[in-house]
């Protein structure tokens, strides 16, 4: 049984406490990861990117358009450092487009 403390604590600790204990950070990072990507690319992108997946440190991104994977391809650092902003911490280090 957990101890139940009583001290008032505010609920951004307490879930942060829990996330930490059951290493859940992980998952919410990967959500976290896919709404950046779509908040910061946009509609015109979004509407050709099919697969986001996040392993370890490397974000794999699979596009529908080739044209499109060309032009993200050019911009990849200045993306990853985006996302990176917006997330609040180094999640990402490495972007592969597909």
């Amino acid at each position: 049984m957990t101890k139940r403390s009583n001290d008032n604590r505010p609920i951004e600790e307490i879930l942060k406490e829990f996330v930490e204990t059951h290493n859940l950070q992980a998952g919410l990072d990967k959500v976290n990861v896919r709404e950046a990507w779509a908040n910061l690319m946009g509609n015109g992108v979004n509407n050709y990117t099919t697969a986001i997946e996040l392993k370890n440190d490397t974000l794999y991104v699979q596009l529908s358009s080739s044209v499109l994977r060309e032009e993200l391809s050019y911009g990849k650092e200045k993306i990853v450092t985006m996302l990176n902003e917006s997330l609040g911490k180094d999640i990402v280090k490495k972007l592969v487009l597909r």
